[in-house]
């Protein structure tokens, strides 16, 4: 009877060690990448936040005229604001913030981060019909890009579908970012981070305010 109990006892260890394991290499995981964001070099792409899809962009629409374009909600405007408080906390040095320069994406970035470069490599799609490999080359180009300074890491503000052609997979949810390692020929993707995934980052290495 002892020995049945004790290996039920060793059975009940050995399977909260493997529930336990895959949490603690989830939370050294999540440490790994904000040490890596905080020491910069790398780029975050987000997909612009909650939209009014009511709207729609229109034919011949004026990049400086905000009523012929798709635009935040009220929720959207807060959710921006929110990330740029939740990177805030977490001590990432952010140096350039471009953006699309359509509304929705340039908003965006100014509310999370205050400021925005208006950059069209990140929506222009090159001379390529829709469809083709080997389209949006000029934000493939961004991406790979080495930051400078590289204790500082780039912020770029886009869309899904430019992003969706080169990365493939699942399109990035409104106001949800790829953290990308540029690598000068091309880029690497590290992670994707909605807003409560940049919260928890701040339980796993650090001062948070």
């Amino acid at each position: 009877m002892r020995r049945r109990a004790l290996g039920i006892g060793w059975r009940a260890g050995a399977l909260a060690l493997l529930l336990l394991a895959p949490s603690a290499a989830v939370a050294q995981q999540s440490a790994d990448l904000l040490a890596a964001l905080r020491a910069g070099g790398h780029i975050i792409y987000f997909r612009h936040a909650d939209t009014d899809h009511s709207q729609t962009d229109q034919h011949g629409m004026r990049l400086e005229d905000c009523a012929t374009q798709r635009n935040l909600t009220d929720q959207g405007r807060d959710h921006a604001r929110a990330l740029g408080e939740a990177i805030r906390a977490l001590e990432i040095p952010i140096g350039a913030v471009l953006a699309s320069p359509l509304c929705r994406t340039m908003e965006t970035a100014t509310l999370a981060f205050g400021t925005a470069r208006p950059s069209p490599a990140v929506r222009e799609g090159g001379p390529l019909a829709p469809g083709t490999p080997g389209r949006f080359p000029a934000l493939r180009a961004l991406l790979s890009t080495l930051v400078a300074p590289p204790s500082s890491n780039t912020v770029v503000v886009g869309h899904a579908y430019p992003y969706y052609t080169l990365v493939g997979g699942q399109y990035l949810s409104e106001g949800e970012a790829d953290v990308l390692r540029p690598r000068g020929g091309d880029f690497e993707v590290l992670a994707r981070l909605g807003l409560k995934q940049w919260r928890d980052l701040g339980g796993t290495g650090g001062k948070t305010q």
